[in-house]
């Protein structure tokens, strides 16, 4: 990736995006401090321990979501250690909205008094899901982060992964990271060897440069991940090429999401502009020259 591409990327990014995804961009590619970061990032949270207040863009209420969540997970997890205060309470948030065996959804029934994408306003099945569980336990399982929930989720985790006869690219995403950080490596790699072939058949390993598909990177988004093993070095050298090549002039990249409103398609491209550079950065594609994150925090 050329510096003029960067800097693209960064006059697109300061331009466009929301006050915690500039902080974002700033610590990752920048040596700015995580601060800024955690003080955006708390405006996000509700006395329940949950997060909401339009932290996922298709999401503008203010009520707590699962989905959201897992953002903001995500989003410490690129900070270094989640604090256990609010490990916790997100944790107790879940466990307040869970179904008996420990398994979230998406989205709560609030969703329908928001305003919110249209395909999650229609959300007619509130039952707990894999994909979201699995994501979400595994970055507290990352961080150390104990709580009755995440004990009852992995038990579920666990007993669906066991189980799974067909996947989705979502669910897929979430499994992975889950078994990344299981603390039962043995088990967990079993797993990842025994779905690998189903995890195959719902990624785009040809990925094209017009249209949104879900890569092998957007599941192996470091050369370390759990599931770089399932592509090949090939298919990851044209999934990065097909990255570079989806830059948009103006220094974005497109969201992966369908339009339903331009706040959230933008906060999107800015959002999905520092997960390209980040993956960019990972496998070598942007040079030296830029800072590593700081170790400030």
């Amino acid at each position: 990736m050329t510096w003029d591409a960067y800097h693209a990327a960064e006059h697109f990014t300061m331009r466009t995006a929301r006050l915690i995804d500039r902080h974002r961009f700033a610590y990752h590619f920048q040596s700015g401090p995580a601060a800024p970061i955690r003080s955006a990032l708390a405006a996000y949270r509700n006395l329940d321990g949950g997060y909401g207040n339009g932290l996922d863009p298709d999401m503008r209420g203010h009520a707590s979501q699962p989905a959201a969540v897992a953002i903001a997970l995500r989003y410490l997890d690129e900070l270094g250690p989640i604090p256990h205060n609010i490990g916790t309470g997100t944790c107790q948030f879940l466990a307040n909205v869970c179904d008996p065996d420990g398994s979230v959804p998406l989205v709560l029934p609030t969703i329908r008094h928001t305003e919110a994408a249209p395909w999650l306003l229609e959300t007619e099945d509130f039952s707990g899901r894999l994909d979201i569980t699995a994501l979400i336990c595994g970055y507290l399982h990352k961080h150390h982060i104990t709580h009755p929930w995440r004990d009852t989720a992995t038990a579920y985790c666990w007993k669906r992964i066991d189980t799974l006869a067909w996947t989705d690219p979502h669910e897929a995403i979430g499994v992975c990271t889950f078994l990344q950080h299981a603390p039962n490596r043995t088990r967990a790699m079993q797993a990842v060897n025994r779905l690998s072939t189903m995890i195959r058949a719902v990624i785009d390993v040809h990925p094209r440069v017009e249209g949104h598909a879900h890569t092998p990177l957007d599941l192996a988004t470091h050369p370390h991940h759990i599931a770089r093993p399932l592509f090949t070095d090939a298919e990851i050298r044209r999934t990065l090429d097909v990255f570079e090549e989806q830059q948009r002039p103006d220094g974005g990249w497109d969201a992966a999401r369908d339009h339903w409103d331009p706040a959230a398609t933008l906060e999107h491209e800015g959002i999905r502009t520092i997960q390209r550079l980040r993956i960019l950065r990972a496998y070598g594609r942007i040079g030296t020259y830029l800072p590593q994150p700081r170790h400030d925090r």
